[in-house]
């Protein structure tokens, strides 16, 4: 069923983008001005809606009969209303720019309305890790507004405050009134990167998308555009204030009377329906699902899987990949080159998986530095990259990249080729040290001399089962990572994997000379604790039950 799953995802993307290039094609030759082109992106938008839609419908059908996969489908209703908003503001925008944009206000309470829109956007928050608080003087007030429009307009300030605030740090709004009751006053503050002096002419201006992207976050430069836009149209006024590196607040102050609208802006019939709010974000649980799970292998035994590093800034990327390729390989996951460094001085690994476009460091600058650090250079990397060019796959293997994967990508083929390069330099350091140890006049190598003392310092605690990875780190006087990496490269195994190879071995070794021992003694004389586990881990060796073995011995 999940293959199911993946395989209508990536049919839903392909018809999205067919339909998107068709569109664009078929469209574009025909334009010939600005007017022509903001026709094709209306026209556009409206296209993808419908599909959009339908692969709504489509996943609550698959909730229905499948719910037990929560994540996933968390995932794509998280992307669908991304990809939702975008095109409505698309539509918002063009509307607004052909003077289409219409106003209806009705009459409600403002000021709950506001509170009750705003906590539709606190799960966005928590997600992010930032204090979001709420302050509304008076409590309540009845007025009259379009409320699609103030929904729109507290969702983008409240989300750019959240776009450009770096964790921790702290969202505020704050709803108040004028003294005679005739204007609501929406303030959104943030403590974050601010805006410097020399940007804030453009800020209201379509297209300019700041620096979205050194946040890690996503841009169109339609957002604010698009706020000013609805707030004029409800003829009220925005303002920003901004201290670099500090703070920024947007100020929203709009009418509330009926006099302050034309007759035919006023909607006598639809009052505010504060249990229906106009703007739904994914529900708190469900946004906790698309959160990293810190375990994603409970069952599995990782240390006999291989160790890899995803380094991806599109956190939705970054958990999708991390949750597919967690059945095969032990995933570890950063989200900008500088916690990948951080992760790779501290945890053992067998290979990293880089995308290219990421903020301060790109992936080739951080190839360039693990390949140039001596404790690192072993370290394949697999660089992941929209851009496809043949100039751009050659600068990531002139930097030491080992592959070069152009997305779109397969999960599937990206775990092959992670598989196959693991396993190609394993192979080659095995024969290499095999070809060594044929020369037994020859000295023992470092490497040889390291897995000679690694094996000896097993069997000298082989009936020890409380001997882990931890104290064989310890007595080998090496960190975990630096004892992984040398196990791994040097026999294809991790510590945990090595120590019970050689205990197999020595339960073997145990039957042939004593065939009269009971298969629990035997445990316990090889560090197990649980004779059950013992005799699956003895299987899984060699291919037969200990107790099989062990008959066959004393008929022999």
């Amino acid at each position: 069923m999940m293959t199911m799953i993946i395989l209508i995802a990536y049919a839903i993307m392909a018809t999205i983008i067919i339909i998107l290039g068709r569109s664009l094609y078929q469209r574009s030759v025909r334009s010939r001005n600005r007017r022509q082109m903001e026709h094709v992106y209306t026209n556009i938008s409206h296209e993808l809606l419908t599909p959009l839609t339908v692969v709504a419908a489509s996943i609550e059908q698959l909730r229905e009969k499948e719910p037990q996969f929560t994540k996933e489908y968390a995932l794509m209703d998280l992307n669908i209303e991304r990809m939702t908003r975008l095109l409505q503001q698309i539509l918002e925008a063009s509307k607004s720019q052909s003077g289409k944009l219409q106003l209806k206000v009705t009459q409600g309470d403002v000021i709950e309305f506001i509170r009750q829109t705003a906590l539709c956007i606190e799960p966005l928050m928590h997600k992010k890790g930032l204090l979001f608080t709420i302050q509304c003087e008076p409590k309540s007030m009845m007025g009259w507004i379009d409320t699609d429009k103030v929904d729109k307009i507290i969702y983008n300030l409240l989300s750019n405050a959240a776009k450009y605030t770096r964790t921790p740090g702290e969202v505020q709004l704050k709803v108040t009134t004028s003294k005679d009751y005739d204007q609501v006053t929406i303030e959104v503050t943030d403590n974050g990167i601010g805006i410097p002096a020399d940007r804030m002419k453009d800020l209201f201006n379509r297209y300019y998308d700041g620096d979205y992207r050194w946040m890690k976050a996503h841009g169109t430069g339609l957002g604010l555009a698009l706020t000013r836009d609805l707030v004029y149209l409800h003829n009220g006024t925005i303002d920003c204030q901004s201290i670099k590196d500090q703070s920024t607040t947007f100020t929203v102050t709009l009418p509330i009377r009926k006099e302050a609208f034309a007759a035919t802006q006023i909607d006598d019939q639809h009052p505010i329906d504060l249990t229906k709010p106009v703007h739904t974000i994914i529900d708190m649980g469900e946004i906790d699902q698309l959160v990293m799970p810190e375990n994603m292998m409970e069952k599995a035994d990782k240390d006999d899987l291989y160790r890899i590093l995803i380094v991806e800034d599109n956190e939705d990327l970054l958990m999708l990949m991390a949750s597919l390729l967690c059945t095969r390989f032990n995933v570890l996951t950063a989200n900008n080159p500088h916690d990948a460094l951080d992760i790779i001085s501290k945890e053992p690994l067998d290979l990293i998986v880089s995308d290219v476009a990421m903020p301060d460091m790109d992936g080739n600058e951080l190839t360039k530095k693990i390949k140039s650090t001596p404790e690192w250079s072993h370290l394949p990397v697999i660089i992941l990259s929209a851009r496809t060019s043949e100039e751009d796959r050659k600068a990531s293997m002139l930097v030491g990249a080992d592959d070069f994967v152009a997305k779109p990508f397969k999960l599937g083929d990206l775990e092959l080729r992670i598989t196959n390069i693991i396993e190609n330099r394993i192979r080659i350091v095995g024969e290499r040290t095999s070809n060594n140890a044929e020369n037994e006049s020859r000295p023992l190598s470092p490497d040889e001399e390291f897995l000679q003392r690694a094996r000896e310092c097993v069997a000298k605690h082989m009936d020890d089962s409380d001997f882990d990875r931890e104290a064989f780190a310890t007595e080998m006087g090496a960190s975990e990572s630096t004892l992984y990496n040398k196990l791994r490269a040097l026999t294809g195994m991790g510590v945990t994997a090595f120590i019970r190879s050689i205990r197999m071995k020595e339960a073997q070794r145990l039957i042939e000379t004593q065939p009269d021992l009971r298969v629990s003694d035997l445990a316990y004389m090889v560090g197990f604790k649980d004779p059950k586990y013992f005799a699956t881990c003895f299987k899984k060796e060699f291919g037969t039950q200990p107790s099989e073995l062990i008959a066959s011995k004393l008929r022999t």
